[in-house]
C-alpha cells in the first residue's frame, strides 16, 4: 500500500503533463450542415415530432369517422 499510493499519483501527474496533443485530422471547412453536433435531444424531438404527425392522422379519421355517424343518423 505505501509504493502503491505514490505510484499513482506519479501516474497521474505523468498523464497530466503540459504538452498539448497531436492532432489526428486535418480541419476540414465547416458547412451549416456539417457544423451542426449532434445532441442527445435530437432523438427526443424526432419522436415528438413523429407523435405530433400521428396524432394529426388520428384527429383526421375521428373527424371522417363522426362525419360518417352524422351522415348515418340523419
Amino acid at each position: 500500500m505505501k509504493i502503491t499510493l505514490p505510484l499513482l499519483c506519479l501516474l497521474s501527474l505523468a498523464a497530466c503533463s503540459g504538452k498539448p496533443p497531436t492532432p489526428t485530422t486535418t480541419a476540414q471547412p465547416a458547412t451549416a450542415a456539417s457544423s451542426r453536433v449532434a445532441t442527445p435531444w435530437d432523438a427526443m424531438k424526432a419522436d415528438e415530432q413523429r407523435a405530433k404527425d400521428v396524432q394529426k392522422i388520428v384527429d383526421k379519421q375521428a373527424e371522417e369517422q363522426r362525419k360518417q355517424i352524422e351522415a348515418q343518423e340523419q
